[in-house]
């Protein structure tokens, strides 16, 4: 089985195909996006790039283009000085389901 390390959104993600993974938003209105990939691994094969493997590109089909992740809440508390808030965060993200790795 074919795997490989791709980047995106300054996070490396270790993939095959068939994966389907929820990344940063991408910046793209296309229903697919090609990767570049930093290491391959075929079997007991390992091939690693400087720093990216030549003639290798990881497409992938775009499932869902624009959402938002579930929220974050951080909370901000003072025993005692009667300080606390609360605070919200929802990400932007992209789901994308790895088609090839060619």
């Amino acid at each position: 089985m074919k795997k490989a390390v791709i980047t995106t959104g300054g996070k490396q993600y270790l993939v095959k195909e068939g994966d389907t993974l929820e990344v940063e938003l991408l910046a793209t209105d296309k229903k697919s996006v090609s990767f570049d990939a930093l290491m391959i691994i075929d079997g007991d094969k390992t091939t690693i790039g400087k720093p990216l493997v030549k003639d290798v590109a990881v497409k992938a089909d775009v499932l869902e283009a624009d959402y938002q992740k579930d929220k974050v809440t951080s909370i901000r508390y003072k025993a005692k000085k009667r300080v606390h808030t609360i605070k919200g965060h929802r990400q932007h993200a992209t789901k994308i389901k790895i088609a090839k790795i060619a």
